[in-house]
C-alpha cells in the first residue's frame, strides 16, 4: 500500500539555475551585507572558492560539508577573521540572491495539492549544504513548507543522498516503511540508487533534464512530466 511520496528538490520540484556569475551575485549581496572595512572583494573572493572548489566542497563524498565552517575558513584564508554572526549575515545575504534563480515548475503545487488530496504523506529530501535555517525562508515563500509534511536536508542529516540515512530519516519521520512509499528526483546516482537501495520504488524526474549517468539500479518508472508522477501513484495505488 503506497503511503508516501519523496520529493527530491532541485532539478525536481523546481530548477535551480547556477553559474560563476550567480555565484558572485551572492557573495558580493553577502559582502554588502557585512558592511565593514577589510573584506575581500566579491570576484576575488569568488575565484578564491572557485580555485579551492575540490578542496573546499568534496561533493564527492556522501559526508555534507560544513557551509559556515568552510565559509569562515576562507575567509580567514583572506585575511578576514568573522564571527558566527557575521557568517549567518553573508549567508542569509548572498541565499536571498541565490534563492531569486530558483524557479517552481508550473505544476508543483498542483502536484502536491493532488497527492495530498489522495491521503498521502509528503516530503522533500534534498542535498544541500545549505543549513535548515538559511532555507526555511526559501521553502515558505515558495509555497513548499505548508504543502509537505517533512523537509528533510542533507545539512542538517549529516549524509547526502544516495546515502540511506537520509532517506531513512524521511521515512521514520513520515511514519512509514520503505515499501510504502515511492522517491521522485532527476539524479540517477543520487535519488534512483539511493531511494532503490533502502526499499523505495523510484520515478525519474526528467521534465528539467535527463540524467544518463550509467547507474546500476534502473529507475522503476520515468515522467516526462510532473502531472506524470500522478499516473504512476493511481496505478501503485490500483
Amino acid at each position: 500500500m503506497l503511503r508516501a511520496v519523496l520529493f527530491d528538490w532541485g532539478g525536481t520540484l523546481m530548477e535551480d539555475e547556477w553559474s560563476d556569475e550567480i555565484a558572485l551575485e551572492g557573495h558580493h549581496a553577502g559582502l554588502t551585507a557585512l558592511s565593514r572595512d577589510g573584506l575581500p572583494d566579491a570576484a576575488a573572493f569568488t575565484n578564491y572558492l572557485r580555485e579551492h572548489e575540490t578542496e573546499l566542497f568534496p561533493l564527492a563524498s556522501e559526508d555534507e560539508i560544513d557551509i559556515a565552517r568552510v565559509m569562515t575558513t576562507s575567509f580567514q584564508e583572506q585575511g578576514v577573521d568573522l564571527t558566527d554572526d557575521d557568517v549567518r549575515v553573508f549567508l542569509r545575504a548572498a541565499q536571498d540572491a541565490w534563492s531569486s534563480y530558483y524557479t517552481l515548475a508550473a505544476s508543483t503545487h498542483a502536484l502536491l495539492e493532488a497527492l495530498r488530496s489522495r491521503g498521502l504523506k509528503l516530503a522533500v529530501v534534498s542535498n544541500t549544504a545549505s543549513p535548515q535555517w538559511l532555507l526555511e525562508p526559501v521553502f515558505e515563500r515558495q509555497g513548499l513548507a505548508e504543502r509537505v509534511d517533512a523537509i528533510l536536508l542533507s545539512s542538517e542529516v549529516g549524509k547526502r543522498k544516495p546515502h540511506p540515512a537520509i532517506f531513512e530519516a524521511a521515512l521514520a519521520t513520515l511514519g512509514v516503511s520503505a515499501h510504502e512509499a515511492i522517491h521522485v528526483g532527476d539524479r540517477l546516482e543520487a535519488d534512483v540508487v539511493g531511494a532503490a537501495r533502502v526499499g523505495m520504488k523510484t520515478v525519474q524526474a526528467v521534465w528539467f533534464r535527463a540524467d544518463d549517468t550509467p547507474v546500476d539500479i534502473e529507475p522503476d518508472y520515468q515522467a516526462f512530466t510532473q502531472m506524470d508522477v500522478l499516473n504512476v501513484v493511481d496505478r501503485l495505488a490500483a
